[in-house]
């Protein structure tokens, strides 16, 4: 039963991330900041965004977050605030340019290099490795003489 209740309470953690005195009143600027804040990570937590990190700085970046919807930013000004701000790092989806393809692109480009070079490395296994099951005439001749005897 205990650990029933730990595993409940540990699913519920995230629903504390926001408090209630962040929650605009206006359900739909709530939900474009939750929207918002889905894609910005927390810059303590690292790799959690910062709609459910509980981290005090996550706290002040929904709170900017909702600032700048009522001031009257749309989506991508808020996001572009935020970045111009704590730079591309605090996306957790970051937009694809040419100072970060190396990122977007070497984990297909290593993962094809590396089955390339297992197929090499099998085919070659095969080739040079290939079993010769006849004996010579000189093996031969020894056999014969060894299973004579």
């Amino acid at each position: 039963m205990i650990k029933y209740l730990l595993f409940i309470l540990m699913l519920a953690t995230p629903l504390m991330a926001v408090q209630p005195d962040e929650i605009l009143e206006d359900p739909v600027m709530e939900a474009r900041a939750r929207e918002i804040s889905k894609g910005l990570r927390c810059l303590v937590c690292r790799n959690e965004n910062i709609d459910d990190s509980d981290a005090e700085l996550a706290r002040d970046l929904r709170l900017l977050v909702r600032e700048r919807l009522v001031v009257g930013d749309t989506d991508q000004e808020v996001e572009d605030f935020v970045v111009d701000r704590y730079g591309e790092y605090v996306l957790l989806m970051p937009v694809f340019n040419l100072s970060n393809a190396i990122l977007w692109f070497a984990g297909p480009i290593l993962l094809l290099i590396g089955g390339w070079v297992s197929v090499v490395f099998i085919r070659r296994k095969n080739t040079d490795g290939s079993v010769n099951d006849k004996l010579s005439l000189e093996e031969q001749a020894k056999l014969d003489a060894l299973m004579a005897d």
